[in-house]
């Protein structure tokens, strides 16, 4: 099956879009797909050109996306934050043919730089008035390329991971058979339409079966509950920032029609996950995945949740905990978490030693370190080039982060390690309180000196106004780190 043929033959007055109190059916969704994949072709759109999509959520990048990879085009989602220069980048490295944009970007100074010729740009609004035309049918294969996703680039420049119409497809059957969605269901898309696990998730796993995408592009509180309970959502996928606001601001009958609340993207603290559950009677599912996954791998069933773990593998995945020599371990050892599945990327685009450095021995390394219990529970402990080396002890963050945020004053933490000339690195935290909250650094370190062994306690602690976060939530922990040398420097 090819990815447009997902949404191919559901009933014509059925409803598939949800923008601005809009009501889009699928009969009215295929008609624009169709028109605008002839536009793309009359524009020179060839099987295997890449097309970027620079836009926030919106109806119209849901037409957009489909149209391309029905013209014959691979769709290059481009993250609407980033500067002209990291745009520029992705435009160069994956070879952009055409850009459609919301807005039109000043690029030109950007692409000079790259030494890369000026990109024709075409609005989603200029393409929205073309008129009614049925494309020329492209002869593809499931296992071509069909989207191209750049991963966040928390270091260095990002990379592309090319995924087939058979990753993309594979996956929403697994994450459809975990959380089964139904024809008629409305799911909420507020996680941002360029990153992977928001388009597979809350677009294209609800509308292949059946269900409709109720669309938010900036994101208020107040919309976000208006939204839900006036179109009854049953599906809500979002990070743990929403889970923390929803705690903040929402009342138990806002969440009332929701069948399935799943955070991921980034890891969910255990008091949220407690408090939620108090508050509003569930544990949100917590989940795991990578863009080089298509990208869900893990999640916690309804039925059993376990707080702090990130569940077990989906229907059709296969998980496995490996050590340095590439070894399974036994249960209950920490290693490397790596995926196995039809919903395994290609490759990196340009990037062969890169695709075989993560693509060993026929498992996707994911870089996370986890261990697995007896029931098949995946507990992720951090990110391998988290992991801070202290006088030869190992130091997780995420350890040291989980018990800073049962302190009542912290809204987040984050774990780094610095260089140090001693021990080779130390530990820093970075902390942003709660509204009208104080801290004191010595209380907070007597504090985590009673809960964790001495080497875990950080040496340096810093109060920030708020955390960088990239588009799905995840702090960027080089950022703080790079913020910490420069903070301990000054000293």
């Amino acid at each position: 099956m090819l990815f447009y043929e997902t949404i191919a033959s559901h009933p014509a007055d059925s409803l598939a879009l949800i923008f601005k109190d809009c009501h889009t059916t699928f009969a009215e969704l295929r008609k624009s797909i169709d028109s605008w994949a002839a536009h793309l072709q009359e524009k020179g759109i060839q099987k295997g050109d890449k097309v970027g999509l620079f836009s926030k959520n919106c109806s119209e990048f849901v037409i957009a996306y489909h149209a391309i990879v029905k013209a014959g085009g691979v769709v290059v989602p481009i993250n609407f934050m980033l500067s002209p220069y990291e745009t520029s980048y992705i435009i160069k490295d994956a070879n952009i043919k055409l850009l459609l944009t919301k807005e039109p970007l000043d690029l030109a100074a950007a692409l000079e730089k790259y030494n890369h010729p000026n990109v024709e740009q075409v609005t989603l609004e200029q393409i929205a008035s073309v008129p009614e035309a049925q494309p020329v049918p492209v002869e593809l294969d499931e296992n071509e390329c069909c989207t191209i996703i750049y991963t966040s680039g928390t270091t260095g420049n990002p990379k592309g991971a090319m995924l087939s119409h058979k990753n993309i497809i594979s996956n929403i059957l697994s994450f459809t058979k975990a959380i089964p969605m139904l024809p008629g269901d409305k799911a909420f898309c507020v996680l941002p339409m360029h990153h992977c696990f928001g388009w597979t998730v809350c677009v294209a796993g609800p509308m292949m079966m059946g269900g409709a995408v109720v669309i938010q592009d900036n994101y208020t509180l107040s919309e976000t509950i208006r939204l839900i309970t006036t179109y009854k959502v049953n599906q809500f996928c979002g990070i743990p920032t929403f889970a923390q606001m929803f705690l903040r601001g929402a009342e138990p009958e806002h969440l009332a029609s929701l069948r399935w609340f799943v955070s991921g993207g980034a890891p969910l603290p255990q008091n949220v996950s407690k408090a939620f559950k108090q508050k509003f009677g569930r544990v949100p599912q917590e989940g795991y995945g990578l863009s080089e996954a298509s990208p869900v791998c893990a999640l916690n069933p309804g039925d059993k949740i376990k707080i702090g773990s990130i569940g077990t593998a989906l229907p059709f995945v296969k998980l496995e905990i490996h050590d340095e020599q590439d070894f399974k371990v036994p249960n209950g050892t920490v290693g490397e978490l790596c995926v196995q599945g039809d919903n395994v990327m290609l490759g990196y685009l340009n990037q062969p030693e890169a695709t075989a450095e993560t693509m060993r021995n026929g498992w996707l390394h994911t870089g996370d370190l986890a261990y697995m219990d007896d029931e098949g529970y995946v507990f992720i402990v951090d990110r391998s080039k988290d992991m801070i080396i202290l006088g030869g002890e190992n130091v997780y963050p995420r350890e040291v982060e989980e018990v800073l945020y049962t302190l009542p004053e912290v809204l987040e933490a984050a774990v780094v390690g610095v260089a140090d000339s001693l021990r080779g690195q130390a530990v820093c935290a970075f902390v942003v309180l709660k509204e009208g909250a104080t801290g004191d650094k010595k209380e907070m370190r007597r504090y985590l000196m009673d809960r964790l062994a001495l080497y875990k306690v950080p040496r340096h602690y810093y109060f920030i106004e708020k955390m960088p976060k990239n588009g799905t939530g995840k702090i960027l922990k080089t950022e703080l780190r790079e913020l910490a040398a420069a903070l301990i420097n000054k000293i």
